[in-house]
């Protein structure tokens, strides 16, 4: 009996135990997706599942401050639960009209100083997005975050395609890290980075049969540092990591200052039991707001630039009349002159080039280098960008002869400093009408809908790469099936690419081998996405590409209404469609060895008439016109690191 009595007791005790452990739930909208919330002995966690299947175990939550530690010896002190429901327009991104629906859940804790914190998660339907928010504590309305206990933890047979973070100070004139690292492939968690350095946002993560995870973080300002995640356990844990203290040569702070009240950027967990939820998510974009309003209508468009194949010695007027000469004739609305402007043609004749650009219909993006001191960076113009005075001046300059954006570079950290200087240079530039694309730079995470001047970032391993490295050129397929899924998932990727010379520089003639087909690349120019496009095209493709490519690219657009998934597998092939107005594209890309032969179904097209952009066997470019049967099934074949593209 008095065995029975201990055992009865042990089993209240661990029902008890176990009831209190799980303190709250939250389920999206269709009830798919259900977030579980922990605390065990005063540590808070989380887990996600979909589907009723585990996409992510038990995670660690909380944050360290220098005023206390908030992920250890915590007191539940409530929950409340509401719905958001939102409604916008965004012209940047990969639709341009978003419902946002949404279970919201804010749970309460305090630590042992009876101070507060609240973990805020908001639940749709493929997302789970949480951040922390922290009151004032008494008079205390100040305080650093020094690190976060954050994780995502997966289940141990979990595959990762994940971009290592670069080394601080390293690379090109110490410029790193600027998020231009390969990709794992399909690779098992846990495996370490070189100098245990992590992986940056996004990471794309396989749970077996079971789904799909992006991981990614948006809604960082100069109120805050940019984070990426920590190497992973062989259990499957990566945790938020704050930048290396060597960044920008050792300036600034790893952690964030905050202002009280306060709160952290978002983390967001994109799910699916397919890739499709996480190529047409808009969470990066839903959880944010415009932080200032657009100071006139920007425009977006397509460029054409020199310097990707005809390099820093194409930095001359003649050259460059040549490529403004070129958009014209493409129709296309910039031209984007590029590095070492200021002494190779100086600000006099600088100002005769862009009159002479508007004289052809041709608006003008000029570079500039962002460094002031944290870098060895030696292309001008420098120092222009990095104090306030100084860039006023220039950009004052700027508005005055009819520049429209500027492409500023070699930035070198996440680090609040970085974040501030960013988002300096966005709002300086919209009080002058000047759009921003940023180089050598940091993943924008939501700017498209915060900064209504930002129109693109690269942060990936673009198209200049594929100039100076074999390597490059030779997973350039790879490559470019991996981009849909991950890094544009999540926002606009100023990629610079498709290439019409065969041969990978000025003479086309002898050097670097292209090892793409054509259509491969014209398909790269709707897979890619960024509401400004410099294309990698040149004078004589005028005259030496088929012309039905030149005609297609005279007409593709940059801005989209709706993306949606069609087909795909990241390192070996991708297909996307992307509607523009009523016409629609849809492009594939094959990173294979063999060809590949694929049903897809459009119903968007069933029975349309449409162009068809291929390859044949020796990597040939051939068109033809078509009509969709009324099922809108259609069968392709991709060759080799080919491609096609069906235009409506």
């Amino acid at each position: 009996m008095k065995r029975l009595f201990l055992s009865l007791t042990f089993l209240l005790a661990l029902t008890t135990n176990i009831l209190f452990a799980q303190i709250a739930t939250q389920k999206s909208p269709d009830g798919k997706l259900e977030l579980l919330l922990f605390l065990e002995e005063g540590q808070p966690s989380y887990s996600v599942e979909y589907s009723g299947k585990t996409i992510l175990e038990k995670s660690p939550l909380g944050i360290i401050t220098n005023e206390g530690d908030f992920s250890t010896d915590l007191t539940f002190t409530g929950h409340k639960t509401s719905s958001v429901e939102k409604n916008y327009t965004q012209e940047k991104i990969k639709q341009s009209t978003i419902r946002y629906e949404a279970n919201r859940l804010v749970s309460s804790f305090e630590d042992v100083g009876q101070r507060g914190l609240e973990i805020v998660f908001q639940v749709s339907n493929n997302d789970v997005a949480f951040r922390y928010e922290l009151p004032q504590w008494g008079e205390r309305r100040a305080c650093v975050v020094e690190m976060e206990a954050t994780g995502f933890k997966f289940p141990a047979f979990t595959t990762t395609f994940l971009s290592p973070m670069m080394g601080a100070m390293g690379a090109f004139a110490r410029t790193s890290p600027s998020y231009e690292s390969g990709y794992t492939n399909d690779e098992p968690v846990g495996k370490p980075t070189y100098g245990n350095l992590g992986y940056v946002f996004p990471g794309l993560f396989r749970i077996g049969d079971d789904g799909w995870a992006l991981i990614s973080e948006t809604g960082v300002t100069s109120q805050y540092c940019a984070s990426h995640l920590s190497d992973g356990t062989k259990e499957g844990l990566y945790r938020v990591a704050y930048p290396d203290m060597r960044q920008n040569n050792g300036f600034g702070s790893s952690g964030a200052q905050l202002s009280l009240p306060g709160a952290t950027p978002w983390r967001t967990i994109t799910v699916g039991s397919s890739l499709k939820p996480i190529v047409e998510t808009t969470i990066p974009f839903d959880l944010v707001e415009p932080l200032y309003q657009a100071s006139q209508e920007y425009r977006y468009g397509r460029g054409t630039w020199s310097w990707i194949v005809w390099q820093d010695q194409s930095m001359n007027r003649d050259d460059q009349v040549q490529y403004i000469d070129l958009a014209a004739e493409m129709g296309y609305e910039y031209i984007l002159i590029d590095a070492l402007w200021d002494t190779n043609i100086g600000y006099k004749r600088m100002e005769e080039l862009i009159s002479y650009a508007h004289s052809k219909g041709v608006d003008v993006f000029l570079w500039y280098n962002s460094n002031g001191g944290f870098n060895d960076a030696p292309q001008g113009p420098r120092n222009r960008m990095n104090t306030s005075i100084a860039r006023k001046e220039e950009m004052k300059w700027l508005k005055k002869v009819g520049v429209k954006g500027l492409k500023v570079d070699f930035f070198g950290g996440d680090k609040q400093e970085s974040m501030r200087y960013y988002e300096d240079i966005l709002s300086d530039a919209n009080d002058y009408g000047l759009m921003i694309i940023f180089h050598g730079c940091t993943l924008p995470r939501g700017w498209e809908r915060m900064y209504p001047n930002f129109v693109g970032s690269e942060a990936v391993l673009a198209s200049e790469m594929l100039i100076f490295s074999q390597d490059v050129r030779e997973k350039e397929a790879f490559f470019a099936t991996l981009h849909p899924f991950i890094r544009n998932s999540v926002g606009s990727m100023e990629f610079g690419g498709v290439f019409l010379n065969k041969i990978l520089n000025r003479g086309n003639k002898r050097g670097q081998i292209r090892l793409t087909s054509d259509v491969f690349q014209i398909a790269t120019g709707i897979l890619f996405q960024n509401p400004v496009q410099m294309f990698a095209l040149t004078p004589n493709n005028l005259t030496d590409a088929p012309v039905f490519l030149i005609d297609f690219m005279k007409e593709i657009p940059t801005t989209w209404d709706e993306t949606r998934y069609i087909d795909g597998y990241p390192g070996k092939y991708s297909v996307i469609a992307r509607r523009h107005g009523e016409k629609w594209f849809i492009a594939g890309v094959n990173a294979l060895e063999e060809p590949l032969e694929l049903d897809l179904s459009l119903p968007m097209l069933a029975g349309e008439k449409v162009e068809l952009f291929y390859d044949n066997n020796i990597k040939e470019a051939l068109v033809t016109s078509n009509k969709i049967n009324k099922n809108g099934q259609v069968s392709v074949t991709l060759q080799p690191k080919g491609g096609f593209v069906i235009k409506q």
